[in-house]
């Protein structure tokens, strides 16, 4: 292509808004009139389905529920009772967070609390964690510390950083059903902390969970410092602009309003029925064409900017978990989804661009500009007249052009800085852009049977576990097989060799001796002393 033409298509092809100051150029992924006109009745579809979930119509038909958190940032357009409620929690949050900063809301003895260590999974962690990333630096409210997983070593290393400190520690325990295993997990393990140090883990501990729940009914009973209701139309992958997200920014000293005003302001400039005004729209689409509509290509995300190093891993959970889906709303095996990955700029460049440029053709790459990304201060020059953040531009610009090249597909989404205003429009933007793809291809973007799977394929694995202890321990000293275990107790020789090898690696009671193959290793509860 000529570079006058280029230059037209580009002209055409990029979405500018100027509050937010957003801008989506899609002139590099094949957007086409022709492709346009092709999908305008899908398109309809899904702007009058945005308009349902919007006005409160009951989208997740599996579960039987609203899908609300539209409504999150703009309370106004709720259904009766809803808006208020929301208010309510934003204001609780904010007073609660001044609360604690101020100091009328002291640490047990009468200190102020200097750290806040969360305790979630999935939704109810990564949201605060790209929060905290993006716009934390030396003068927020408090240190932040993550328990994300149900890793022993993770959560020792995690409390570790906390030694000396848990007298003057908030724990905020995140779980909408209440009954998360990796955060329980992570929640007993903090309180065994806590009362090892003397501490009294319910005056420490805060609860955002669903009305009514497990955890709920635990911080009445214990009397917990506090406690929110995360309601039942908000899904984990889409709470950051919950009480999930908003009561760990407060309590770090985010400012909520702007952020919450950014994602409304993205919401407000993408309900358009205008395509090209609607960029939300428009990035499904790109990714629809990306794709074939059938996730034939990988999305590969690229955020130039370290504070944004969580935003792959981020949307990684927010178009996976909402878009990897085996039946269709009709029941039909479909098996969609797009898979996500990615890191920051220009870290990629020393690490797989060498494969997207030259390697397999299957993946679209989306850049994430930060257009001011000059900290306060005089620039230092690293040569005559250039400084870090050019050579930062330049390598954004020179990876697209050496894609372009190779005829692989790119979208580029830019914002001005990164802020509280502008995190929660970039996070408006893929939200809405899911919801729009869902419709697309006819999945239900708000449900998610698999992961109940894995949790209930783990609950069976933990019976085998103890069911394996159990034999043992009923012969001391008497070495078994794998297979031989199974036999016993019902379950899988695989399975069973699994739970043994684990048993030996983490209980001393139990010993293994490795054979030629798995069949040959054998097993024995140690025999008590006399």
């Amino acid at each position: 292509m000529d570079p006058s033409s280029a230059w037209q298509t580009f002209d055409r092809s990029i979405l500018r808004y100027r509050e937010p100051a957003l801008w989506l150029d899609y002139s590099r992924i094949g957007l086409s009139d022709s492709f346009l006109e092709e999908m305008a009745p899908v398109v309809g579809e899904a702007l009058a389905e945005m308009a349902a979930i919007e006005a409160g119509d009951i989208v997740n038909v599996d579960e039987r529920r609203m899908v609300g958190h539209y409504w999150l940032r703009t309370p106004d357009r709720a259904p009766q009772g809803i808006g208020t409620e929301i208010q309510r929690q934003v204001a609780g949050a904010k007073a609660f967070a001044n609360g604690i900063h101020n100091g009328e809301i002291p640490a047990p003895g009468g200190a102020r609390f200097t750290d806040l260590l969360l305790i979630g999974i999935g939704g109810s962690a990564l949201g605060p964690q790209l929060a905290a990333d993006a716009l934390g630096g030396p003068g927020q409210a408090l240190a932040v510390t993550f328990l994300d997983n149900t890793d022993p070593d993770g959560i020792a290393r995690a409390l570790d950083l906390l030694s000396g400190r848990l007298a003057t520690t908030l724990v905020l325990i995140i779980s909408k059903s209440g009954g998360t295993p990796e955060t329980r997990n992570g929640m007993l393990e903090a309180k065994a902390a806590f009362e090892a140090a003397g501490l009294d883990f319910p005056a420490h501990a805060v609860a955002i969970t669903g009305p009514g729940s497990k955890l709920d009914q635990l911080a009445d009973d214990e009397g917990w410092l506090g406690r929110f209701p995360m309601e039942d139309w908000v899904g984990g992958r889409t709470s950051v602009t919950s009480v999930v997200g908003l009561v760990p920014m407060a309590l770090l000293g985010f400012d909520i309003d702007a952020f919450l005003a950014g994602a409304a302001a993205t919401d407000a400039l993408t309900r358009s029925s205008g395509t090209r005004s609607n960029a939300s729209l428009l990035l499904a689409l790109a990714w629809h064409r990306a794709t074939l509509g059938r996730g034939a290509e990988d999305m590969v995300v690229l955020p130039y900017s370290d504070r944004l190093g969580l935003f792959s891993k981020y949307l990684q959970q927010l178009v996976m978990e909402s878009l990897g889906k085996r039946l269709n709303r009709s029941g039909r095996p479909v098996y969609q989804g797009i898979a996500v990955y990615g890191n920051k700029g220009s870290t990629d460049q020393h690490a797989y661009v060498q494969q997207l440029r030259d390697g397999l053709d299957n993946f679209f790459a989306t850049f994430i500009e930060v257009r001011e990304n000059t900290p306060p201060g005089p620039a230092v020059e690293v040569a005559p007249g250039v400084t870090s953040g050019d050579y930062l531009q330049g390598f954004l610009r020179g990876t697209r052009d050496a894609l372009h090249e190779r005829g692989r597909g790119t979208i580029t989404v830019s914002v001005p800085r990164i802020d509280a205003y502008h995190l929660g429009a970039l996070i408006a933007l893929y939200e809405r852009a899911v919801s729009f793809y869902a419709s697309f291809v006819g999945i239900n973007a708000y449900h998610q049977p698999g992961v109940q799977a894995g949790k209930d394929a783990a609950d069976q694995f933990l019976d085998v576990v103890a069911k394996a202890r159990a034999h043992l321990a009923a012969s001391p000293g008497e070495a078994s097989s794998a297979a031989a275990v199974a036999d016993a107790i019902g379950s899988d020789p695989e399975t069973t060799f699994h739970a043994l090898t684990h048993l030996a690696a983490t209980r001393a009671d139990v010993t293994s001796t490795m054979g030629e193959s798995p069949a040959g290793d054998t097993f024995a509860a140690s025999a008590a002393e006399g």
